[in-house]
């Protein structure tokens, strides 16, 4: 369960980081990387995947609380 969430958590992150300057294949192969990291992690242990997915929620509350306080 914790690769499904942990990839749901990554394609929220990558909406919400602005993405200037990407042209529009970058853009697809951004939005193709949360399904690539979910499929790698579903090999990896419990422990590291629980690591990225808390890295990733702080990762998703700190952009929020930044683009609040940017505009």
């Amino acid at each position: 369960v914790l690769p499904l969430v942990l990839g749901v958590a990554m394609f929220f992150q990558q909406k919400l980081t602005p993405t200037t300057g990407l042209d529009k294949t970058q853009a697809k192969m951004m939005l193709l990387m949360p399904v690539v990291f979910t499929v790698l992690m579903l090999t990896l242990p419990a422990g590291m995947v629980l690591y990225m997915l808390t890295n990733t929620v702080i990762s998703i509350g700190q952009q929020q609380w930044l683009n609040k306080r940017l505009a």
